[in-house]
């Protein structure tokens, strides 16, 4: 039942019936009505004054007068300039509610068959994960859930950047400097023990950097390439990536493990592969914790060289240019700067890579839409990509899509991941448990509780704060996270929606069995009444059209409004105590229809909800 649709096909009758003219039901313009006006539903009559010759007040008052007759929906109407305000059927609010308040799922849409593959997480094995990656990781999760619950068939990858420079930056450290310690003989987690010699190198390498500055060998360089109006510490600044290039003995040494990783060193590999096994092990803890899963891992290891092959096809077609080893694109139709594409190396970029797997994922699955979570600083690198494989004929280049998404900081700034100044994905996910810990000891509410209990409701609750503060915001949008902020209970927070659920939970549990065919003597349905379930009827169209805009945010607004409502109609309307009989099971449908409806809402950004709090 949707009164929306209702309502919008009544108007092209009546606009065929007063007017002899043809329009669609989606032109049809229809709103919630202003509070300060009597109606539920209100109807845009401006654009129809072309094709009525009329006033959009007179035009308000034919449809009305015509829906009043044609619609048992509709029992009266007022017009107020080009706004025609609808007064709903008691009847068709009781009916509604009815179809739907029981339903677990509701919102959920019949599986269509349309295969769709989400690209996210896809860290690189020289870190751990952090703040930046939690933010990717929710999106692209919140992603998955919400377009299956749309129809979609949905494939959750991740393609992990095992291979290129930074990850021999953690091994050419841990190789220099390790002394054959392991995750297992030092007790740290993998991900954070190889993570720690990629700092290591960074830390090394400004050493030598600082030491070679003060040489002959610097003040020549600067001599020969600094411009006239370069300071010695501006052009040294800019110099540093070069000299790692050219000068550098770590960088030399990370350049040539790179090379033999490439031609399949024996020694060189069975390093990669241990240190990366370190990693993996680490990244499922956190990937556990964060409550996800992947149908399919891609490696990069494993599609860079496919990724050749494509290319080699490219340049017969004159899509991409040779010079040397080196390979480059010409992006000029689309405003971007040449690409190189191979080095001059003849190692693999990002982009060789990317083609590969684009190409694998299709064989494998035949997806109609890849749908690759990348923060935005990929922009360009994205819209290359997508424009190569347009240019190759891809049978599934249509179907690529760029969820970007803007950086996320903390309160206290950026994060610098070489410099060791990163926000880790598990200290933080331990730091708000442990907050909502001690906010759950002022409150003393669940001390009833096994200890068990009371610690897997505070990691609801902890989690619910990280991952709703960050969803809730539009994925395009940088944003900073505040960890206190994030657990305010009377906010736009995660706490305070599975308050309101928990809310509905105790209500129900209070109340006992009730006959839900005694709401059919409640003839008389109140405002507070009919504005949550006018929320209600507007979920499963959210659904599709989060889905279709890949915005996880309008599921987490829609939520906390969907509360915001509950707790006043809680408020306001007497539940237990209600004035009848049948008005206390209409109320208590409406605990159960929100109840539900904020449990599924929520379990689409992957939060879960617990019945105490």
């Amino acid at each position: 039942m949707n009164i929306t649709k209702t309502i919008q096909e009544g108007v092209v009758k009546a606009v065929k019936s007063l007017y002899d003219a043809d329009i669609e039901a989606d032109s049809v313009a229809v709103n919630t009505t202003r509070p300060d006006f009597e109606g539920e539903y209100t109807v845009v009559t401006f654009p129809f004054s072309k094709i009525a010759r009329k006033k959009p007040q007179e035009i308000g008052e034919d449809i009305g007068k015509f829906l009043e007759q044609e619609l048992e929906e509709v029992v009266r109407y007022n017009t107020v300039q080009g706004f025609l305000n609808l007064v709903i059927a008691d009847n068709w609010w009781k009916a509604f509610l009815d179809s739907m308040f029981d339903q677990e799922k509701y919102g959920y849409a019949e599986p269509h068959g349309h295969k769709v593959m989400v690209e996210f997480s896809s860290p690189n094995t020289n870190k751990p994960l952090h703040l930046g990656h939690i933010r990717n990781i929710l999106l692209g999760w919140s992603t998955y859930k919400i377009m299956t619950a749309a129809g979609y068939d949905v494939i959750r990858t991740q393609v992990v950047n095992d291979r290129g420079i930074a990850i021999c930056r953690s091994m050419v450290a841990w190789k220099n400097f390790g002394e054959g310690k392991t995750p297992e003989s030092t007790g740290i987690k993998g991900d954070h023990f190889v993570g720690n010699y990629y700092v290591e190198f960074a830390k090394r390498f400004e050493d030598e950097y600082a030491q070679w500055l003060n040489s002959a060998a610097a003040e020549e360089v600067y001599k020969h390439e600094a411009k006239d109006t370069q300071t010695r510490e501006v052009f040294f600044k800019k110099y540093k990536n070069t000299y790692f290039n050219k000068q550098s003995e770590l960088g030399k040494q990370a350049r040539e493990m790179l090379i033999a990783w490439e031609a399949g060193d024996p020694e060189v590999r069975a390093l990669w592969e241990e240190m990366n096994g370190w990693v993996y092990k680490g990244f499922d803890v956190t990937y556990e914790n964060l409550g996800v899963e992947f149908d399919k891992l891609y490696h990069e290891s494993d599609t860079y060289l496919l990724g050749k092959e494509i290319i080699e096809s490219a340049i017969e077609k004159g899509i991409m240019h040779r010079d040397g080893k080196r390979v480059w694109a010409d992006f000029e139709a689309i405003g971007l700067e040449p690409k190189t594409v191979i080095k001059s190396d003849g190692t693999s970029t990002y982009t060789s890579q990317d083609m590969g797997t684009a190409r694998l994922r299709y064989d494998d699955y035949g997806v109609e839409k890849m749908v690759y979570v990348v923060a935005d600083e990929q922009n360009d690198h994205f819209k290359g990509l997508f424009h190569i494989l347009k240019m190759l004929d891809e049978p599934y280049a249509d179907g690529l899509y760029h969820l970007s998404y803007g950086m996320i900081d903390l309160t206290t700034g950026k994060m610098k991941s070489r410099e060791g100044k990163i926000v880790d994905a598990d200290d933080l996910m331990k730091s708000v448990i442990d907050e909502a810990m001690e906010n759950s000891k002022e409150r003393d509410t669940t001390s009833d509780l096994s200890e068990t209990e009371q610690k897997e409701v505070v990691r609801k609750i902890g989690m619910a704060a990280l991952k709703f503060f960050i969803i809730k915001v539009n994925p395009k949008k940088r944003m900073t996270f505040d960890p206190h902020q994030s657990l305010d209970f009377q906010g736009q927070t995660g706490p305070y929606v599975q308050n309101a659920y928990v809310r509905t939970r105790s209500v129900l549990r209070k109340a006992g069995d009730f006959s839900v065919d005694s709401t059919e003597t409640y003839d008389q349905v109140k405002d507070e009444e009919k504005s949550i379930i006018i929320q209600l009827q507007q979920f499963p169209e959210l659904v599709q059209s989060a889905a279709e805009n890949y915005d996880p945010s309008d599921i987490a607004n829609y939520c906390y409004n969907l509360a915001k409502s509950y707790h006043r109609f809680f408020h306001e309307c007497p539940i237990l105590k209600a004035e009848t009989e049948a008005a206390k099971a209409f109320r208590l449908k409406i605990c159960v229809a929100v109840g539900n409806t904020l449990k599924t809402g929520m379990d689409l950004l992957g939060i879960e909800m617990p019945e105490r709090m």
